[in-house]
């Protein structure tokens, strides 16, 4: 696919460093700072497990009893672990809920061997969550191997979310049995504004399924059951974003999900979600995604339901441009990268589609070696199902001619009602006809000089932005509304309160165990 559309390599190298030199300071931030998710994180990975009877997790107790006592500013692993050797508690879950109850006060250690025992114990613990994830990865390989990847690219990706995980489970069983090669479990409408993780099993979300650790696990076990029936492994997605994301992705990782939703400014947009906050989780998140062998998938779809998808069609490709950064600074490699884009330009303007072939060829080759997740029409969806399905159509066949990774499955009831199974069937058969039909046709189309001239004139001005960006800084190019049209400060938004700047001897033994490789 390379080379089709004659990108100036001058260009295309100069928007990359750029796109580091804007995201630079971002990392700079992240790494110099801690947020209660990332600390409570850190806990689940060292064994912490469970929630009170009013359904509070004990890592949110733990965590809070620390901040309480001793602030989050030298990391929550020092002043836990310390707490264990001189409380004569044998069990990090047992501390948590003595601390709840007033039972046990936090200090940092003044002496260094004091510090030191600390931190070992803090070490072993957190390795033992990390080699779990380890399990989970070589698991998935081991399956991958005795049932097989889908023979074709890309992989039909579907939307399964009733509320009630056990009336999720028979739909996403039959969408795989119907064509489906990943299943995301949409999260319950404002779960990513909870700043705590729910526990077990759910049965009444809203729009959407609650993402818990038992959740996942049962999910995973059902399609487990139907790869086998079916010989190919089935993927499972879910959402690593919101108040949440580090600890939704370290059970992600110990519960074998493949993919996670994990934008670096989705939330901050369109959840309102303090910036410093984001980034900070952001980059945790995908240091124990890039550990589990997870693939994320990111959000610039989202900027085109609120801006308009031909004259911010480049703001998608710096947005790419810097989830790309993020990502490999994070430790992700380029397969794990589905880079999100989308079918969101008006179909009655004329020479949409070709408009359309020009920002997925322009994705497709800017990122050739990432699973790019293509997104169907929403926005422009009114209700006809006839016309729905014939744009959904269209959408299925400009990623086959640009040789998307993963397509996720447009529903001609879109803006009328949560899909029946009904309505996936179709849209499934809509898939698999395009498919079918022309799925290698990507080796045939060669684009004209309209589609090269309109990718051209995209990447040239994704590139002025960011040389903007990288003279204004990202954080004040998103307070300004540069993204999708939302204007975020970084002194405000959900969350800021969870933050907390490192201090001298600040220890995170998650990260120093992730970086140390």
């Amino acid at each position: 696919m390379a080379g089709k559309l004659d990108l100036d390599p001058r260009l295309v190298a100069r928007a990359r460093a750029l796109a580091e030199r804007a995201g630079r300071p971002v990392v700079d931030l992240a790494r110099s700072h801690t947020t209660v998710s990332v600390e409570r994180a850190v806990l689940r990975l060292a064994g912490v497990h469970g929630a009170d009877t009013d359904g509070i997790p004990w890592v949110n107790r733990l965590v809070d009893a620390v901040r309480a006592d001793v602030g989050l500013g030298h990391g929550v692993a020092v002043p836990v672990f310390h707490a264990l050797a001189t409380s004569g508690v044998e069990d990090v879950t047992v501390l948590a809920q003595k601390a709840a109850a007033g039972a046990v006060r936090f200090e940092i250690p003044s002496r260094k061997p004091e510090i030191t025992a600390a931190r070992r114990a803090a070490s072993r613990a957190a390795k033992a969550g990390i080699r779990l994830i380890d399990r989970r990865r070589a698991e998935r390989e081991r399956l991958i191997k005795r049932y097989g990847d889908p023979a074709r690219r890309p992989w039909i990706y579907l939307i399964v979310a009733t509320g009630d995980i056990y009336e999720d489970i028979p739909q996403a069983q039959a969408a795989a049995r119907a064509g489906a090669d990943i299943i995301a479990v949409i999260r319950s409408t404002g779960q990513s504004l909870l700043d705590y993780v729910p526990e077990g099993a759910t049965r009444e979300g809203f729009a959407g399924t609650y993402a818990t650790q038992e959740n996942f696990r049962l999910m995973r076990a059902a399609l487990d059951e139907t790869s086998r029936e079916l010989g190919r492994y089935i993927r499972l997605t879910n959402y690593a974003s919101g108040l949440c994301m580090p600890e939704i992705a370290a059970l992600a990782g110990m519960e074998r999900l493949d993919m996670m939703l994990n934008d670096s400014m989705y939330g901050i947009l369109f959840r309102d979600i303090n910036p410093i906050r984001t980034f900070v989780d952001q980059r945790f998140s995908r240091q124990v995604h890039a550990r589990a062998g997870i693939i994320i998938n990111t959000g610039e779809d989202n900027y085109l339901t609120t801006a308009d998808a031909v004259s911010a069609a480049h703001t998608v490709t710096v947005s790419q441009l810097l989830n790309e950064y993020f990502a490999h600074e994070a430790g992700l490699a380029d397969w794990q990268l589905g880079l999100g884009h989308a079918f969101e330009i008006n179909p009655d303007l004329p020479d949409s589609f070709r408009l359309e072939l020009a920002h997925a060829l322009l994705a497709r080759e800017l990122f050739p070696d990432a699973p790019l997740k293509w997104m169907p029409p929403t926005k422009h969806m009114t209700g006809d199902v006839f016309r729905g399905n014939l744009l959904d159509g269209f959408f299925n066949l400009a990623g086959a001619l640009t040789g998307q990774g993963i397509l996720l499955v447009g529903m001609m009831t879109e803006a009328v009602v949560t899909p029946w199974l009904s309505d996936r069937d179709i849209a499934l058969q809509n898939v698999r006809y395009v498919l079918g039909a022309a799925g290698n046709l990507h080796e045939d189309f060669m684009p004209g000089p309209f589609i090269r001239s309109r990718a051209a004139e995209v990447l040239g001005e994704a590139v002025e932005l960011l040389e903007r960006i990288v003279d204004d800084t990202l954080l004040d190019a998103i307070a300004d509304g540069t993204f999708g049209i939302m204007k975020r400060p970084a002194d405000r938004g959900k969350g800021l309160d969870g933050v907390a700047a490192h201090e001298d001897g600040y220890f995170n033994p998650v990260t120093s165990a992730l970086e140390a490789l």
